[in-house]
């Protein structure tokens, strides 16, 4: 039986788990079984990234009414005087 390793509990985290991970892939040291679970362990963290990012654009749309405006520079300046 295959032990699952937790989905990490932050953007953040996920993305430094990728990075251990990549950092063990590419040094191509680890046994085979080692090296699939650390691939598997990879593709759970890569959709945990995705996941939240997801999530994250589904917020903006919602608070930007479903209609993103561009922000220029020239209008913040415009919009800030009084």
């Amino acid at each position: 039986m295959t032990k699952t390793a937790p989905a990490a509990k932050t953007f953040d985290d996920a993305i430094s788990g990728l990075e251990t991970i990549v950092r063990q892939l590419e040094a191509g040291n680890l046994p085979l079984e080692q090296a699939l679970a650390c691939y598997q362990r990879g593709v759970a963290l890569l959709r945990c990234c995705q996941d939240k990012l997801d999530a994250a654009e589904q917020q903006v749309k919602m608070l930007e009414g479903d209609a993103l405006v561009r922000f220029a520079a020239d209008d913040a300046d415009k919009g800030e005087r009084t």
